[in-house]
C-alpha cells in the first residue's frame, strides 16, 4: 500500500500511485450483473395473434400524359394537341376530377422553355400535381 514508508527520503512528497483495486472490484460487481440480467432481457412472451388477410385498396387518381417533343409537338395521351388547347383541356379535366395529375413526358433535347411554358399553363388551370416521366434504362 502507498500509505507511507518508514523511509524518510527528502520530505513530503505527493503521492502519485492510484489505487486500482476498489476500481477493478466495481467493474467486476456490474459484469456479474449484466451476465445475471441478461438472459432475463431475452425472454418473451408467446402469443397466438389472429390472422387476418386484406388486400390494399389503392385508389389511383386519374392522370393525364403530356409529351413534349424535340421541337415542341405537344401529345394529350398519345393525341397531338396545339399549344393553344391546353388551356381549356386543362380546365375541363380539373372541372370533372380536381385530384387529376399531369404526367409530363419531355424529350431529352427538349428545350426547358417547351416544358416550362406547358407548367405554366398547367398550374393556371388549377392543376397541383404536376410530375415529370424519366427513362431509367441507361444509355
Amino acid at each position: 500500500m502507498a500509505f507511507g514508508s518508514m523511509h524518510n527520503g527528502g520530505g513530503q512528497a505527493p503521492m502519485s500511485e492510484i489505487n486500482v483495486v476498489p476500481l477493478v472490484d466495481v467493474m467486476l460487481v456490474l459484469l456479474i450483473i449484466f451476465i445475471i440480467t441478461a438472459p432475463l432481457l431475452t425472454h418473451s412472451v408467446k402469443i397466438d395473434l389472429p390472422k387476418a388477410e386484406s388486400a390494399p385498396n389503392i385508389t389511383q387518381p386519374e392522370h393525364v400524359e403530356l409529351a413534349v417533343s424535340t421541337d415542341g409537338q405537344l401529345f394529350w395521351n398519345g393525341e397531338p394537341v396545339a399549344l393553344e388547347e391546353l388551356d381549356t383541356r386543362f380546365s375541363i379535366i380539373i372541372a370533372q376530377e380536381p385530384k387529376t395529375e399531369l404526367h409530363i413526358r419531355a424529350d431529352k433535347l427538349t428545350h426547358y422553355e417547351n416544358v416550362a411554358r406547358v407548367m405554366s399553363i398547367a398550374a393556371k388551370a388549377g392543376m397541383a400535381r404536376i410530375g415529370f416521366i424519366t427513362d431509367p434504362s441507361k444509355e
